[in-house]
């Protein structure tokens, strides 16, 4: 009978259980990355303690029992004040979380404490999965199943001690300081034995179980209807999170130059033509209008007159008419953070969500502004959307023409809240720009840009001049260079001083052709601004870019010239975008028609590998039939009962001394390969001609020649065996 495997002890069974505990908690308290929460500085504590514990287990013995007894209440009060400061649920349960993590992986641990820490851990990955779309995340979580399932394994085996092992309540449950496996702890040597007692067919057999469960699991993740999680749990109700800067109701200047410096990736569309893409794409967001202060806000009067009453809807209907052909869809995967305005071309047919939204639209305006930020990617999908560099608005002339005859206020759009020395400054500009001549909006509207370009050059890094009056004004008054915002807010202001309406659009411009994935990719990078200059003579606003560089309103382009001004992007970043776009694509689910495509590949892949089964075999008993109805003759009839004799006596001979054939390629092969017993022999020799202990050599030898059933404890022996040693190293000195 072949012997029983080498087994861990108790001691390094403890060792394994604190290993994969401070594992789990470091992938549980990482997914903070994924949930833009607050938890930074809470995150980096929790891993660089937990690390550390890791790495020197007799560390947490050094705790005062008085710091246990205040742990508890101190984290209660520390819940109870994140709760009464911030105002929000869910960030300050995450936090709290995050410090049960903290404290129970620093902490000697019983089976309840372990079990508490996969119950913590999943809490977040639960949370995390609600509030992110990451690829990343999928690897995350298959990582921490894996680690939790292999510490409930170690938990279990805890539980009942190996054969003859008595130390197991010593290797648990420490009285006073650190534990003996916390003494004893060596990671190297824990991991060879780990390698050492590992049935390697076992793990191959546990891995192609647990890849068929997550194949299956994706099987049925794309074959399941879509629902939206967060939306059942409620969680987007208990977190609140602020727009990035220079996308909101009031920007001041600077604001997008923050923007620009981030390239991470804003927002990807997928469209069902690349042709219909302009060679210069401007995606408007947000539209400001009044001038105060430095800065540009929505007014009142424009909020309340184009957006209108919030309304909760899948669904939206835009002013766009339908055109003859086959509809573009633009697919838009807007990423968490970035705005509540979404980003769109111009008008649009027709607008879905994945999901029930609240918001508002300003049909005039081209924009749609939800209720609050989403705190996960948001998709939508857009029918028959357009680029237009002007923007009909036939009422705002009518509006300007009665507002002028009845002698009311200025509207927000001509209004110019200046001092007299900033109003004459913008008057010598106005005047310079028009060289004693009357010009059309249009026209000014180029002069005015070129004006500024010949005056400042762009950059990120922008001065304004210290001085008294408006920081716009003294900016566009000298030679500085600015960034798009300074161009932009500049020119609004020398058109309203000459006279015409005109206002700041804010949203991205540009973009890049992802090569891999074949979608549009906008960065926060991309953020830019621009002005919109109403034109009386055809009642409709006109986009101008004064920013160097910019492309004219009406010179759009789309068709495959447009496509290939397109800078295609094909850096690792871009390979890694393809990767969230593909993920994005399977999670977002508009209509049945990705599904059925991702079925229908399924089945006909499966039909075709069966259909190629089906050909072989009937190939390979077209051949057998073929070499059975060949003729047969004496020679021929010979030879084959020949090779069947030699099988057949091949088998019987396997067969017959089978008990044999096991001990001489099984036994043998595990006894030399025994770790113990090889340890054991080195004793021995090590040992040989010394006045030992009668009973440690008794007991090297039940180690080294002895049924593993009948060993003592080898750590206690290999001490002992140390100690005769030593001593003979004193006697020979």
């Amino acid at each position: 009978m072949a012997p029983k495997r080498p087994q861990l002890n108790s001691e390094e069974l403890a060792q394994l259980k604190w290993l994969l505990g401070g594992l789990l908690v470091l992938l549980s308290a990482v997914t903070v990355l994924y949930m833009e929460i607050d938890a930074w500085t809470l995150t980096a504590v929790t891993a660089a303690a937990v690390a550390l514990v890791i790495a020197r287990p007799t560390l947490p013995a050094r705790v005062p029992s008085w710091v246990h007894r205040l742990a508890f209440p101190a984290i209660v009060i520390f819940f109870a004040g994140d709760l009464y400061l911030t105002k929000e649920v869910l960030p300050p349960i995450v936090r709290l979380d995050i410090l049960l993590l903290l404290y129970r992986g620093i902490s000697y641990r019983k089976r309840r404490d372990d079990l508490q820490i996969i119950v913590l851990g999943l809490f977040l990955i639960v949370v995390a999965g609600v509030l992110t779309v990451s690829l990343a995340f999928a690897a995350q979580i298959l990582a921490f199943t894996a680690c939790a399932l292999g510490f409930l394994l170690v938990i279990t085996l805890t539980e009942v001690p190996p054969a003859g092992d008595r130390t197991m309540a010593a290797a648990v449950a420490p009285a006073d300081g650190p534990p003996a496996w916390a003494v004893h702890a060596h990671w190297g040597r824990l991991l060879r034995r780990v390698r050492e007692v590992l049935d390697w067919r076992v793990v191959a057999l546990g891995s192609l179980l647990f890849m068929g469960v997550v194949a299956v699991s994706a099987l049925l993740f794309l074959a399941i209807p879509r629902f939206q999680l967060e939306n059942s749990l409620f969680l987007e109700r208990f977190m609140t999170k602020k727009a990035r800067t220079g996308f909101s109701d009031s920007i001041k200047f600077g604001d997008v130059t923050d923007i620009q410096q981030d390239n991470s990736v804003a927002v990807s569309v997928d469209v069902s033509d690349p042709t219909r893409i302009p060679a210069e794409p401007y995606w408007r967001m947000v539209v400001l209008d009044d001038y105060r202060e430095g800065s540009f806000r929505i007014s009142p009067a424009l909020r309340l007159e184009t957006f209108s009453a919030e309304r909760s809807d899948a669904q939206l209907r835009g002013i766009a008419r339908a055109r003859r052909g086959e509809s573009v869809y633009w697919t838009f995967y807007l990423e968490a953070g970035v705005s509540r305005y979404l980003p769109l071309l111009g008008t649009f047919e027709m607008l879905r969500f994945r999901e029930r939204q609240n918001f508002r639209f300003a049909d005039r305006l081209g924009l749609v502004a939800l209720r609050d930020e989403p705190v996960s990617m948001t998709a939508y999908r857009v029918e028959g959307m357009t680029q237009a560099g002007v923007l009909p608005d036939p009422g705002l002339a009518n509006r300007l023409g009665l507002a002028a005859e009845a002698g009311a206020a200025e509207m927000p759009q001509l209004r110019l809240q200046l001092t007299e020395p900033d109003r004459a400054v913008l008057a010598r500009v106005v005047a310079e720009i028009r060289g004693g001549r009357e010009s059309g909006a249009d026209e000014f509207g180029v002069k005015a840009s070129a004006w500024l370009a010949a005056r400042h050059r762009y950059s990120l890094q922008s001065r304004v001049p210290a001085g008294a009056g408006d920081s716009l004004v003294r900016w566009l008054d000298s030679r500085e260079p600015g960034h798009c915002e300074l161009f932009a807010g500049a020119l609004v202001l020398l058109a309203r001083e000459a006279g015409y309406p005109a206002r700041i659009v804010t949203g991205f411009k540009g973009g890049s052709w992802n090569g891999f994935s074949n979608n549009f990719t906008l960065r926060n990078s991309d953020a830019h601004a621009w002005c919109e200059v109403f034109d009386p003579a055809t009642a409709s606003w006109r986009r101008v870019d004064p920013t160097p560089g910019a492309v004219a309103a009406g010179a759009e382009q789309t068709g495959p010239a447009a496509g290939q001004t397109a800078r295609v992007d094909r850096s690792w970043s871009a390979r890694l975008d393809s990767l969230r776009v593909f993920w994005y694509r399977r999670i977002v689910n508009f209509d049945q028609r990705t599904q059925e495509e991702t079925l229908k590949a399924v089945k006909t892949a499966t039909q075709e590998t069966g259909r190629r089964l089906r050909q072989a075999l009937e190939r390979g008993v077209a051949r057998l039939k073929a070499w059975l109805a060949s003729p047969w003759d004496l020679a021929r009839a010979g030879r084959w009962l020949a090779v069947l004799a030699a099988l057949g006596g091949v088998a019987w001979l396997g067969w017959r001394f089978r008990p044999a054939m096991w001990r001489l390629f099984h036994g043998r092969h595990a006894r030399r390969e025994d770790p113990v017993r090889r340890k054991a022999g080195r004793w021995l020799a090590r040992l040989r001609g010394v006045e030992a202990d009668p009973a440690v050599v008794a007991d090297l030898q039940r180690l080294r020649y002895g049924a593993p059933a009948g060993w003592p404890e080898p750590a206690a022996v290999w001490r002992k065996a140390r100690r005769a040693a030593r001593r003979r190293a004193n006697v020979e000195r």
